[in-house]
């Protein structure tokens, strides 16, 4: 059984409304212009597609996405937006689940890598994207990268993102290299806070190189976000393509 925490009935129905950056043009556009590349002419993959806010738009674009996920309420979601036979959807997790066929593209954004809570669960995730891959295909991680330069000595948690309705931080045990990411989140109605957490194994982008090795893959190309731009020493994240040898 995978480590990944589920996600509920409640929190599948909200995530749509509550998470309108990551729905956006600005950032949507250039993540679909970026895989739809890579996918080419052939099939691809998406590991974890929650409500569907990439692989549906993908699907839009003219290529072919199956899904993977663990948690049905997210999918049932993703159900209303679109049919199964458009977007075949598997529940079941990334680190195991196998669907019919081979792909060009196999993709998992969204830090959600870091749901799989050990280093062979990840390590499976590779080998699981490998299986999926015809020769040359590519898998495609988004992933932050562990802001540790950020926390003092002594202190252990370090806030992204503080606006009006939401107050975000993530707590870090260094020594198990896990973080746990706390949300306050105020209701539109009635003005409460409600308060959610979510734990996460972080991984370096060096580590991820190596469970990519594992399963055959070779690093082809790190950027710091969809439009390419080059990664750096301080890019709070990373884009990463693995390719199956042709």
């Amino acid at each position: 059984m995978t480590t990944s925490e589920l996600w509920s009935r409640a929190a599948a129905e909200r995530y749509d409304a509550e998470d309108t950056e990551m729905f956006s043009a600005a950032v949507l556009g250039p993540t679909v212009d970026f895989l739809a590349e890579l996918a080419g002419d052939g099939r691809a993959l998406e590991f974890a597609i929650g409500t569907g806010r990439v692989g549906v738009p993908l699907r839009e674009r003219g290529v072919p996405v199956t899904g993977i996920e663990l948690s049905e309420p997210m999918a049932a979601v993703l159900r209303r937006k679109v049919d199964e036979d458009t977007l075949p959807v598997v529940i079941g997790d990334m680190a195991t689940t196998v669907v019919p066929g081979t792909f060009t593209l196999v993709y998992l954004v969204y830090n959600t890598i870091s749901n799989l809570l050990t280093q062979d669960e990840q390590v499976e995730c590779f080998r699981n994207a490998a299986r999926h891959l015809a020769p040359g295909g590519r898998f495609v991680v988004e992933l932050g990268v562990p802001p540790l330069r950020s926390l003092p000595l002594g202190q252990v948690a370090v806030p992204f993102d503080v606006s009006e309705r939401h107050l975000g931080f993530d707590t870090f045990d260094l020594v198990e290299q896990m973080l746990v990411s706390h949300h306050f989140t105020r209701d539109r109605d009635d003005g409460r806070y409600r308060r959610d957490a979510s734990r996460h194994r972080y991984a370096w982008p060096a580590e991820l190189d190596l469970m990519a090795r594992i399963a055959g893959l070779g690093l082809e190309r790190r950027v710091a976000d969809w439009d390419g731009s080059p990664f750096a020493q301080d890019s709070p994240k990373h884009i990463s393509v693995w390719r199956r040898p042709a």
